[in-house]
């Protein structure tokens, strides 16, 4: 397994933070951790906690804005047939319906085509644009991808059919001849917020369709917050920075979540087990929505997701949520069958623990491997093995080798790929996950040049994970209301992560317990001074020696909403360890 995380603290001036802590009205937690993620003065620390709809970047800023939006219009005034081309995971389904949706604001009924991930493959496909033709489809609108389907763009513009694409990939050197491009990291595009999601920039052109409609402003308001449900649930689920305009995306849209009249929506809530009208975090929808949603183009189609999105049949809906949820289930057990075969391979060929600093860059591969499943497989190979991870199915189609690939922060993946491009029949991505496909034969190829790749990117340093401090608090510190404007600091995610805390000098005064359906995890009492917190510990058991009664530890931990606490009239948080180490051995640090 990964070698234990070396633990970076934050150096915090504590005058300055007392400071800060008066003119916010803040308790100390809250500002520490503020200002160690760089925000200084009350003013930036007011726009943060408090986002508004203001904060929205002006979408004509992003090229190609006024191209697209005028293109759509001409559409819709002559009443073409668009189709939607969208993609089988949260982003791109959730692209879908809300640009089907804002097109029959404006009187035009859309068509949608969702790929079959097992059978057409990710991205654009020709013969699907040359169907589209024969139907009469005079414009394709591609949501969360396209910037890569050059052969199938130049189809469309031969078959005389213009396409605007909206993406956020990385581009090609060549870019598709579209009617439109919409793309933040497109050459020459201006627009300040590079780390959209698919979702996102459809919502940049849902906003720029409003400014141009002349709406009212309170039916703009309303509209925006109503789509800004679906592109929260995108912007989670894509694992983009929650900085900036994409912290008042999600922040907005999981406040609407938690009230929306979407029937879809609403059975899919309470197919994930949250109650009626609870507030949700981006954790909630990270963990039990989202997965729901794309177990469908895991394990079958997503089209199936987007009806129940768009349907005002609350049967249907729940028939639908229903249906995700077993599939959700299944892909659980496929994809933890698949992480086991490849952990005791590792464990066979390497020993217990694991891949030494020469294995920097780990590929595995079984034609028995569900394609469908193979990037969460990565990721959690990403986790417990701290290397940039490709897993790799067979397509039982063509033959042909395809999977997945996710990475630690250190480590560019897609950059990497395209310096072996070669391997590959396609490959795409972004700098954290990329999806490939190449000849079964050239698998043995590809581990052995990505391993060189990640060697000669990676130091012995890079490869040993880093458990990254935000402040130092006592537990004393730790009251409700210092925990609450802690928690207001959500939605944490990539860029804004829970914040972790360092408590020094714990004392173990009682046995700890086990629980689980394993006994895997552990409850375990912290103690400081008179000050007692009851914590878990998930996937702690085999670490259970270290929590012995007499211990005292210097303990990492995060802090979270308990609900079902807070019923039964206790604390209405809780604490997590993530991390300990023996207190004597951080003296000085």
């Amino acid at each position: 397994m990964a070698p234990p995380a070396r633990w970076i603290i934050p150096d915090i001036d504590e005058k300055e933070a007392a400071s800060l802590a008066s003119q916010c009205g803040l308790q100390l937690p809250a500002v520490r951790v503020l200002l160690s993620r760089g925000y200084r003065n009350a003013q930036d620390i007011e726009h943060f906690m408090h986002p508004k709809l203001s904060g929205l970047l002006d979408p004509f800023a992003m090229k190609g804005m006024r191209e697209a939006v005028d293109r759509i219009r001409l559409a819709v005034d002559r009443r073409e047939k668009i189709l939607l081309y969208g993609d089988y995971d949260v982003d791109g389904i959730s692209s879908v319906v809300i640009l089907r949706k804002m097109l029959g604001l404006m009187g035009h009924q859309a068509d949608f085509h969702v790929p079959d991930r097992l059978k057409d493959g990710y991205g654009m496909q020709a013969s699907v644009v040359e169907q589209a033709a024969r139907d009469g489809v005079n414009l394709i609108i591609s949501v969360g991808a396209g910037i890569r389907a050059l052969e199938a763009v130049k189809g469309a513009r031969q078959a005389g059919v213009d396409v605007v694409i909206t993406d956020q990939h990385l581009p090609e050197e060549e870019l598709p001849p579209a009617a439109a491009i919409l793309n933040p990291n497109q050459p020459g595009c201006a627009y300040p917020n590079k780390n959209l999601c698919g979702a996102g920039v459809t919502f940049k052109l849902i906003q720029a369709l409003m400014d141009l409609a002349e709406w009212p402003p309170d039916r703009i308001v309303r509209y925006l917050d109503s789509f800004l449900v679906m592109v929260a649930i995108a912007t989670v689920a894509d694992v983009v920075p929650l900085t900036g305009e994409n912290r008042v995306i999600v922040k907005r849209g999981l406040e609407g979540l938690a009230k929306t009249p979407n029937p879809g929506l609403r059975a899919l809530l309470e197919i994930s087990g949250v109650e009626p009208g609870a507030a949700l975090s981006a954790t909630d929808v990270g963990y039990r929505v989202s997965p729901r949603m794309n177990a469908a183009g895991r394990m079958d189609n997503a089209r199936d997701v987007v009806e129940m999105l768009l349907t005002g049949d609350e049967q249907r809906a729940r028939a639908i949520a229903g249906r995700l949820d077993l599939l959700n289930s299944e892909r659980q057990k496929t994809g933890e069958a698949i992480v086991k075969a490849i952990v005791e391979s590792i464990m066979d060929e390497c020993g217990p623990d694991g891949p030494g600093p020469e294995r920097a860059g780990l590929v595995f591969y079984s034609p028995d491997w569900h394609r469908g499943v193979v990037g969460i497989v990565a990721n959690r190979i990403v986790e417990l093995f701290h290397r940039p991870a490709i897993v790799l199915g067979r397509d039982e189609n063509t033959g042909l080798a395809q999977g997945s690939g996710r990475s630690i922060p250190g480590f560019h993946l897609l950059s990497a790929l395209e310096e072996i491009g070669d391997v590959f029949i396609r490959f795409g991505g972004h700098r954290q996950a990329v999806g490939v496909t190449l000849e079964e034969g050239r698998v043995d190829e590809l581990k052995r040049r990505f391993n060189q790749c990640a060697l000669a990117a990676l130091s012995e340093e890079d490869l040993a994970p880093e458990r990254a401090i935000d402040a130092e608090c006592s537990l004393e510190e730790l009251t409700d209301t210092a925990v609450d404007e802690v928690l207001q600091l959500a939605p944490f995610g990539l860029g804004n992560r829970a914040p972790l805390f360092l408590a020094r000098g714990v004392e173990i005064r009682q046995p700890a317990d086990l629980f689980g359906r394993e006994k895997e995890h552990v409850r375990v009492r912290l103690h400081q001074g008179e000050r007692a917190v009851v914590a878990k510990a998930w996937r702690f058991a085999a670490r259970l020696e270290e929590l012995r009664p007499g211990a005292r530890l210097d303990v990492a931990l995060t802090l979270e909403a308990d609900a079902f606490s807070a019923k039964r009239g206790y604390a209405p948080w809780g604490a997590t360890v993530r991390d300990i180490r023996p207190a004597a051995s951080a003296a000085g640090v």
